[in-house]
């Protein structure tokens, strides 16, 4: 009886601190929209298979679409670091036969080229929605935290919190109504983005190692925590790390039945454009006290990107976040292009970005 009975608490036990935890998670005080540095302190208790528990802490920002299916935190081990070989890229993927969705409903894509934003400065342009004085001329000129070294030890690491978006494979100005532009196929996803990168890093002497690991499905929520996780475990394996670029991309619909396509054009080939996104964090909500190193590092990457390759940004995105860019001092989120780029442009865009790179981060 004393046995059933010990059963029976550490049943009860563990079922009121799993319920807490969740309590902890959804109602942990917010700040525009994301949790706080507070919320953080009173990290949610998550049952463990061995009967103790873990802190599901808040190191980054979430964020919720559509087909989020579950606010769990993991506590799976991330898989070992394993890069995606050029041979398993099937280039077929870049024109399907748009025929096969003829039945369907057409919808329309609006392409255009995004210039104009808040604060100007030489040929680029940010918004700002911080509210802190920007003076972009000051941190182009200082300092670059996080400039490489000449070696060939791994220095940039690449990840994908949501690394099932994905794109479309054909351009004919218009997508289907049964479109879904995610997918668990690394010839489809970010991951094949991400390989692009990767590989012009590596074109050019710089070690660079990609996460293959799937933080967004089959949750999507909580992603964040997730790739946090894949992140310290990288760079525990790789302690030179000084860069970490977590590469997405964006959807921006268009009134209610459409969606927006970013795209430049450099020399004669047709680009996705980025989004790079720099956070503030000037009380510490976020544990993010190097926000201005990594803004530098943004503004300098936005800078080259134009003097390179004209158009190939959208307005720098400076404001209110910290997502896992406080992990260092060079670490920044990129949206490539929108869900109705095709994949081709994605890649071809993920092919300059990363001369840019080389560029920036060699020469500081």
């Amino acid at each position: 009886m004393c046995k059933k009975l010990k059963v029976f608490i550490c049943a009860v036990l563990g079922i009121f601190l799993v319920s807490l935890g969740v309590f902890c998670l959804f109602t942990s005080t917010r700040s525009n929209g994301f949790p706080t540095k507070h919320a953080a302190l009173a990290a949610a208790a998550l049952a463990l298979p061995d009967g103790g528990y873990r802190l599901a802490q808040v190191y980054g920002n979430d964020s919720t679409e559509p087909d989020a299916s579950s606010s769990e935190y993991s506590t799976e081990e991330v898989t070992s670091p394993e890069l995606l070989t050029t041979a398993t890229i099937d280039e077929t993927v870049f024109s399907e036969d748009s025929s096969l969705y003829a039945d369907e409903v057409q919808l329309p894509v609006v392409e255009t080229q995004y210039s104009d934003g808040d604060l100007g400065f030489n040929n680029f342009f940010v918004k700002n929605t911080t509210g802190f004085s920007l003076d972009i001329e000051k941190y182009l000129n200082r300092p670059l935290d996080c400039q490489i070294e000449k070696t060939k030890d791994v220095q940039v690491l690449i990840v994908h919190t949501h690394t099932c978006e994905s794109y479309l494979t054909y351009d004919e100005g218009y997508y289907h109504e049964s479109f879904y532009p995610r997918s668990e196929n690394p010839q489809r996803n970010m991951l094949r983005v991400g390989r692009a990168i990767v590989e012009g890093l590596e074109a050019q002497g710089i070690g660079a190692v990609q996460a293959t690991e799937i933080h967004d499905s089959p949750a999507y929520d909580g992603a964040y925590y997730r790739s946090y996780d894949t992140i310290m475990k990288y760079i525990e394996k790789y302690p030179d790390i000084k860069v970490v670029l977590d590469v997405h991309r964006d959807s921006i619909s268009y009134t209610n039945s459409g969606k927006v396509k970013p795209t430049f054009t450099y020399n004669g080939q047709k680009g996705a454009q980025i989004m790079i996104m720099a956070g503030y964090d000037p009380d510490g909500s976020y544990d993010f006290p190097f926000w201005e190193e990594n803004l530098t590092f943004a503004l300098k990457l936005q800078d080259a990107c134009e003097n390179m390759y004209p158009g190939m940004t959208r307005p720098l995105y400076f404001g209110n976040f910290a997502y896992n860019m406080s992990v260092n001092t060079g670490s920044l989120l990129i949206e490539m292009g929108t869900d109705v780029n095709t994949l081709q442009e994605a890649v071809y865009t993920g092919k300059l970005l990363a001369n840019v790179l080389a560029k920036v981060l060699q020469t500081g």
